[in-house]
């Protein structure tokens, strides 16, 4: 039989209950091998009892050092119940002076302490019972994460003026960089914002007109990691030149926010080359000889693209390379067969290759095939060949060489631009 016999408006504080006539403190901590919440629970006396409805520092205080007790437990171990008990009077019965000392020799949960109001300066003192007269029953998470956030920087050196943090408020930032960043102006002192508007003017003024491309070797929704890179430096250094009070922190959270809105907008733009589709829109020049292009994959996968298509051959051909590009599906090809050459893209090389027919084959002799590769740095540079492909064929790639005819000579190539 187990009854309530006090607890606190805030769940999560420790209760006391009666069971089976004894006295207990009963508290949930940690989870079971299923990820179902522990409880545990260890006795007092109605002494203990009369000073955790009375002092919720103590009883706050009391949580703070029984918490280890109950992490070390694990997913299935018991609660050392000994140590609980000697818990009890040093810290609810004591004087201050020696719950200070008691709390410089044993393991606590800080971050509980901070989430109910005490005061921080006062603890990283050693002075915890002057630092819960603060305390509240209400909890705040949101202050204990970011003292924590605030001690790993500072254990990396980095110390935030008030427009650092301000600047990592304003993305989302402040409590770790693994989230997105987004602008939050509301999360912001309204004294600071100004200054943070300006921060991020210099940002984007440094980055106009840049933008960050889609890869498709990486999936319909990945973008090009050398333009981020590219632009995040740019900002940055544009951030540093206007702002030099900033800390890296700050100056890196601003950079990141414009690059991950420049790749938003890349990934909800259609996959398409403005040039290659003035030129499929009029209809002239070197792409008006290609009437059906066959994009195939190293799965044997094909599709086909025609000259009446709505799209552009590049944006049909990136689109596939999207849909089909995969740790083991690296290796794509655009083939004419009314003109008899093709291009194949090597992913997993950065290398592509252009197959030319010398000679047709007929039911005496094999098709003659001319075979030059060439190095591609990027993205951007298969983009380019793509579209000078499906615009000119194989001659329109001679500008964008060099091209070897020799396979062991590329390979050479190949193995000496991988070692730098």
């Amino acid at each position: 039989m187990r009854d309530i016999v006090f607890t606190r408006e805030s769940g999560w504080i420790p209760n006391v209950i009666r069971e089976d006539g004894e006295l207990r403190l009963m508290l949930g901590a940690g989870a079971d091998a299923n990820h179902a919440p522990r409880t545990f629970t260890f006795s007092i006396s109605e002494a203990h009892l009369a000073v955790i409805r009375e002092d919720l520092a103590r009883h706050l205080l009391l949580w703070s050092a029984a918490l280890p007790l109950c992490d070390a437990a694990g997913t299935r171990g018991r609660l050392d119940e000994d140590a609980a008990v000697a818990l009890l009077d040093p810290i609810l019965l004591a004087a201050p002076a020696d719950v200070d000392a008691l709390f410089r020799r044993i393991r606590w949960d800080r971050s509980r302490l901070i989430a109910h109001g005490a005061d921080i300066g006062l603890l990283e003192r050693g002075q915890v019972c002057a630092a819960m007269r603060a305390a509240t029953e209400a909890s705040n998470g949101k202050r204990a994460q970011e003292y924590h956030a605030d001690r790993r920087r500072a254990e990396r050196g980095a110390v935030l003026g008030p427009l650092d943090a301000a600047i990592l408020r304003y993305t989302g930032q402040y409590l770790h960089g693994a989230t997105v960043p987004r602008r939050m102006p509301d999360a912001v002192d309204p004294a600071l914002l100004p200054d943070v508007i300006r921060v991020v003017a210099t940002a984007e003024q440094a980055c106009a007109g840049m933008r960050i491309g889609r890869d498709p070797r990486r999936g319909n929704r990945a973008t090009d990691r050398r333009d981020w890179d590219r632009m995040e430096t740019t900002v940055e250094a544009a951030v540093r030149r206007a702002h030099p009070q900033l800390v890296d922190d700050a100056v890196r959270t601003v950079g990141v926010l414009m690059c991950s809105e420049a790749a938003d907008r890349s990934r909800n733009t259609p996959v398409e080359d403005d040039e290659d589709a003035a030129a499929h829109r009029a209809d002239s020049g070197g792409s008006a000889r290609k009437t059906v292009l066959s994009f195939t994959d190293d799965k044997g996968v094909e599709r086909k693209w025609l000259r009446d298509s709505p799209r552009t051959a590049a944006a049909e051909f990136w689109e596939f390379v999207g849909d089909r590009s995969a740790a083991d599906n690296e290796v794509f090809t655009i083939e004419d067969e009314e003109m008899g050459e093709g291009i194949q893209l090597h992913f997993y090389a950065d290398s592509i290759a252009r197959i030319t027919t010398l000679r047709e084959g007929d039911g005496s002799s094999d098709p003659e095939y001319r075979v030059e590769y060439s190095l591609v740095d990027g993205i951007s540079r298969y983009r380019n060949l793509v579209s000078a492909f499906v615009r000119g064929g194989c001659a329109a790639l001679e500008e964008h060489g060099p091209w070897m005819s020799d396979a062991a000579e590329f390979e050479r190539a190949r193995r000496r631009r991988d070692a730098r």
